[in-house]
């Protein structure tokens, strides 16, 4: 998503809708075209500033330190975009298993949504 507005609840939209990539317009012609070459290899691209929005007040590290360590690379998985089946399938639990896991790191990481925590993850 490439825009004008720094602004963490449209970045949050875009989310929702599936970009992996948010820059603004302004960006230079080396950043955009290292993040094309990040999105083609599967990855994920996010300007600073709006990351700095939407963690305002937050302490990732500590937040994250509060997963378990089974916890932690269920995290990296849905931070990888794997469903519940997905993540279930790749470290041999239950999808119901995985449902659990997932509520409690919402849970812990103070959040509804698992974009919320994909981002504290990518941070």
């Amino acid at each position: 998503m490439l825009t004008t507005f720094d602004n963490s609840e449209l970045f949050m939209q875009g989310l929702q809708a599936g970009v992996n990539g948010f820059l603004l317009k302004d960006v230079s012609l080396d950043k955009l075209v290292n993040a094309v070459k990040t999105l083609a290899d599967g990855g994920f691209v996010a300007e600073p500033v709006v990351m700095k929005q939407l963690n305002k007040g937050l302490n990732e590290s500590a937040v994250i330190d509060k997963l378990t360590d089974k916890e932690q690379p269920i995290l990296k998985l849905m931070a990888g975009s794997f469903s519940n089946k997905e993540i279930a399938s790749s470290i041999f639990l239950a999808e119901g298993t995985i449902k659990n896991y997932v509520s409690t790191i919402l849970s812990k990481l103070n959040t509804r949504d698992r974009i919320r925590a994909v981002l504290i993850a990518l941070n």
